[in-house]
């Protein structure tokens, strides 16, 4: 980053050791940075959301004193519950196994702050993004581990163009070691790996949105092995959790029209070699057909697969098949470094 003293930067602070070091970077750049940290949806009175618990916003708060810069916080509850959870919840009563991750960069973190932050006068919105952004692009960062650009493939171009992510050179202990240079207290937080608005687990918290709807539990060939409460309540490649004697079994399909959940033995039925992605969106408009990389869920490899335009949505041929293709996951596209888009798989 160059030394900038006039434009404003607006800092999406969670009390996390990546929002610290980025905020941290560009008040060391020049920048005049404004700390804001937004408070989300959390369930009931005694509930918490992990991205914005009181800890969280004393951690900020003491982080933002640290560096000198202004702090604030911004209530984002409702736009959260209208466009992340109430979405989780409709998607899996759909039987898909949605991504809020991916909604929130859009419709919070990208979309809901930046228009807060233009109408503070801000030029840009920064975050502790594992990603970079060159010529209105968005790039894979330096640490491999830790990128983060599968989450950011619904962005588009007038978002790309009002983001700044710090910490698109360093690796995650690189940031550590920045943060104890800093002498933030939040050198040493842990990572959040859960959804952020699941007190205990996802199928806890849709019991309390989605009804039972009791069905059989049967393997390829058609013979019941047991019951289930609600297709929505399991997904593809799931193999804890079933219930099945004789096990383990591993779920492979869900049957909506009659109410069974499919499981096999057989890791290999968990294979597939195509899929349909729709809501397609491309961070730089592609030509079709076209070879690239795909992820299929975040902690995926890269797989090489021919894409095709099909009607409004993409077919999606892979080179060598995979494994617990999931609906309602997101299917991202790249091509070597570059996001090129990405849609959801159907």
């Amino acid at each position: 980053m160059k030394k900038n003293t006039k434009q404003k930067v607006i800092v999406a602070m969670s009390g996390g050791v990546d929002s610290s070091v980025a905020a941290a970077l560009l008040k060391k750049a020049g920048f005049e940075v404004v700390g804001i940290f937004m408070k989300f949806w959390k369930e009931g009175k005694s509930g918490q959301n992990r991205c914005c618990s009181v800890e969280s916003e004393k951690l900020a708060r003491l982080v933002a004193k640290k560096i000198g810069i202004h702090f604030y916080v911004l209530n984002a509850e409702k736009e959260f519950k209208k466009e992340v959870v109430d979405y989780f919840i409709r998607e899996y009563k759909k039987g898909n196994t949605p991504n809020p991750c991916v909604v929130c960069n859009k419709e919070i973190k990208f979309g809901f702050l930046i228009k807060k932050a233009l109408s503070l006068g801000a030029d840009y919105v920064a975050t502790g993004h594992y990603a970079d952004i060159k010529d209105g692009r968005i790039l894979k960062s330096r640490d491999k581990d830790k990128d983060q650009t599968y989450f950011l493939w619904q962005l588009d171009s007038k978002q790309i163009k009002r983001i700044m992510f710090p910490l698109a050179k360093y690796t995650k202990p690189e940031v550590r070691k920045l943060a104890e240079q800093f002498d933030l207290p939040t050198a040493k937080t842990p990572e959040s790996q859960e959804v952020c608005f699941v007190q205990n687990t996802t199928n806890d918290f849709l019991k309390k949105y989605l009804k039972s709807k009791p069905g059989k539990v049967i393997d390829k060939n058609g013979k019941i092995l047991g019951d289930h409460q609600g297709l929505w309540f399991y997904t593809i490649g799931q193999r804890k959790g079933l219930e099945i004697p004789q096990g383990p079994w591993f779920v492979i399909n869900k049957d909506f029209k009659k109410n069974n959940l499919v499981v096999s033995k057989d890791q290999k039925d968990l294979n597939r070699k195509e899929l349909i992605v729709s809501n397609i969106n491309w961070v730089l408009p592609q030509k079709l057909p076209a070879i690239v990389e795909v992820k299929i869920r975040y902690r995926s490899n890269f797989a090489k697969a021919k894409i095709v335009k099909q009607g409004k949505q993409v077919k999606v041929v892979f080179q060598k098949p995979q494994k617990a293709i999931t609906s309602g996951q997101s299917a991202v596209f790249y091509s070597g470094k570059e996001l090129l888009g990405g849609g959801v798989i159907q």
